[in-house]
């Protein structure tokens, strides 16, 4: 269902800014269709192509057909027509590209940088929308209402009404499925962007199911700086509401595009948020699976702006080992294995090295006048280091790009290489060690935290929305291996394994007994969420008042001595020494900790996790336990 575009040039595609899961036609695997879907039906061959210019694609993308003799994908070939539905007023990727592709010589020399006038009319001419002859309803034949509108709710969670928090604004953008508003919350007058998905839309229970998952997973990144962040979800009888950040700098595409392409430096500073990024969803359990220019946003219009990550509409969670066989993402920037339908995570370093070479290059690796012969350059193609502007560029550079685009997902860069590769590295040095696996960073993270922390997140673990915890609940059902509800030491172990951890029992076993706080000897699902909780989550206002009032039971404004002993029964935590407790966060020493002093406390900076020097035996995250081919 792909993140809204929230940019000042809001993009229209999808839930939020993505090719359509269904549009690729998952259910009829025969068939590759791109599309940027929305309200116009295109007819074949719109405008004749002018004679004697660079091949430019000037007619709507059509059905592809790899034929299975050529490819050997074993993908079959079906006859029948597919409607492909675009965008009305908005260019097709491919139209976007012709604008800025460069005409040379054979030489090499530039003729010209732009398309000719007579072109450019037909390039930028909105596609007219064909009226179909409407069919004629059979009598007493009722027609069945939409999931998304029979449905109980589409969000898990009850929540208030979008209008009771938020003054909505101009609209910024409007696609197939909703429209795309400013809104400013009421206490903070803060401006965000607010996506509104009409209900009635939502057609399957797979469309609803989209919906839900890229909720899930834009909750479960949250935190991140270079990823989009969401602030909330609403739902009333008519349509689903995403509140989330508003960027306002447009696409690194269009920048792209403007500059024709990057300096090294530049590229390289973004090579490093965009691997990042991916090593960061990666170790989290998330693939993307739609990486390009257009879901990178800039915050501001200043040149050094942030950069944020969106649309995750054909995000999935993974577990170290799946293979997927949906055919999903962008014609230019899709790895070959999708093709071949059997991939991992490892597809998302190909898109990402597909972008760094437009970044340096100005132009997309793999072109070609419809999408068959783009696909057939993505899995055959060679890569052009001649043309211009390549033979001015580092060969330290291209040695990278020719590692991020190895057909074989085997021996192509992990995300962590990427960032060790001295081309990226800043001031020749690499990053420390890969980014660890969030599970075991996150449990050493819990288990270095005091009786009275842990006792705050499992609080404010169990007032999380099912939406803010599903993709932690992901990660215990991997772990939770028997479906008990509990995660035993030998699960721990297992686990820990599969993610890549290299850890001695003995440091299994502490980890263990931190987590469990209610020393049954195993880790139940209260205690794996509470300690999987990312800090910024533990660190917003409206859950530490949460938290704090559940502990302050008589509302006298304070956590007294009898209040924390009564939540230490609660939690079933025994030999507890509550003075100790107390004394950790009571600054006035006045044997009770008020508001501030709790807040003060939750706000501390974490502690050292260097136990038993865990951090130098960890190897990896998810990512390298995967062999996806």
């Amino acid at each position: 269902m792909g993140n809204n575009c929230v940019s000042a040039r809001i993009s229209e595609d999808g839930f939020f800014h993505s090719i359509s899961h269904s549009l690729w036609w998952s259910t009829t695997p025969d068939m590759i269709a791109y599309n940027n879907k929305e309200t116009s039906r295109e007819e074949p061959n719109v405008a004749k192509e002018p004679e004697g210019l660079n091949p430019a694609q000037n007619k709507p993308p059509e059905l592809v057909k790899i034929d299975k003799e050529e490819n050997n994908l074993g993908l079959p070939v079906k006859s029948e027509p597919v409607i492909i539905i675009k965008e009305e007023g908005k260019q097709t990727e491919a139209r976007r590209w012709e604008e800025v592709i460069k005409i040379t010589n054979k030489d090499g020399s530039i003729v010209q940088t732009t398309i000719p006038e007579h072109l450019i009319v037909i390039v930028n001419e909105k596609a007219k929308p064909v009226q179909p002859p409407k069919p004629k309803k059979p009598h007493n034949v009722k027609r069945l209402a939409s999931a998304g509108l029979q449905v109980d709710s589409v969000l898990r969670t009850k929540t208030g009404h979008l209008k009771e928090y938020y003054n909505l604004g101009h609209k910024l953008g409007h696609g197939q499925y909703g429209t795309t508003f400013l809104c400013v919350e009421k206490e903070t007058r803060k401006e965000y962007a607010c996506k509104s998905i009409a209900k009635r839309k939502l057609l399957t229970m797979d469309d609803v199911d989209d919906v839900r998952r890229e909720i899930d997973i834009m909750y479960h990144l949250s935190g991140h700086p270079n990823i989009i962040s969401i602030k909330g979800a609403y739902e009333d009888s008519v349509a689903v509401h995403v509140v989330m950040e508003l960027c306002t700098g447009g696409e690194l595409f269009d920048r792209i595009v403007k500059q024709g392409h990057y300096s090294e430096q530049k590229a390289a500073e973004l090579t490093r948020t965009i691997f990042g990024v991916i090593e960061s969803c990666h170790s989290l359990g998330v693939m993307h699976g739609d990486l390009k220019p257009e879901n990178f946003l800039f915050v501001n219009e200043d040149e050094d702006s942030p950069i944020k990550t969106i649309d995750f509409g054909l995000s999935v969670f993974f577990e170290p080992g799946q293979i997927f066989t949906d055919v999903v993402g962008s014609p230019y920037y899709v790895a070959p294995e999708v093709l071949s339908k059997r991939y991992g995570p490892e597809a998302d370093v190909w898109s990402a090295g597909v972008i760094i070479y437009t970044i340096l290059g100005g132009v997309p690796p793999f072109w070609g006048e419809s999408e068959q012969e783009i696909f057939e350059e993505v899995l055959y193609g060679d890569l052009d280091f001649s043309s211009d502007p390549w033979p001015k560029i580092s060969e330290s550079a291209k040695d990278l790009v020719k590692k991020m685009l190895v057909r074989d997902p085997r021996k192509r860069l992990t995300a962590h290489e990427v960032l060790c590769h001295p081309w990226v590295q800043v001031d020749g040095v690499a990053p420390n060690k890969p980014l660890d696996s969030a599970v075991l960073s996150r449990l050493q993270q819990f288990s270095a935290m005091d009786k009275l922390k842990k006792m705050v997140l499992r609080v404010i673990a169990e007032s999380l929305s099912q939406e803010e915890i599903a993709g932690l609940k992901e990660m215990f059902k991997m772990l939770d291996t028997d479906s008990s509800g509990h995660i035993t030491f030998e699960e721990l172990k297992a686990g820990l394994k599969r993610f890549g951890a290299n850890l001695d029992e003995s440091e299994i076993y502490d980890l263990m007994k931190a987590t469990d706080v209610d020393n049954s000897g195993a880790i139940d699902y209260g205690e794996f969420i509470a300690a999987m909780l990312h800090l910024k989550t533990i660190e917003k206002e409206d859950h530490l008042f949460t938290a704090f009032s559940y502990f302050d039971k008589d509302r006298s404004g304070y956590i007294t001595r009898d209040e924390l002993q009564k939540a230490c029964e609660e939690f079933g935590m025994e030999d507890v020494h509550l003075e100790e407790i107390i004394q950790e966060a009571d600054q006035n020493n006045d044997g009770r900790i008020d508001y501030n002093e709790f807040v003060a406390m939750m706000h501390k900076g974490s502690t050292d996790l260097g136990k038993k020097n865990l951090q130098n035996n960890i190897n990896i995250g998810f990512r390298e336990a995967m062999p996806v081919c």
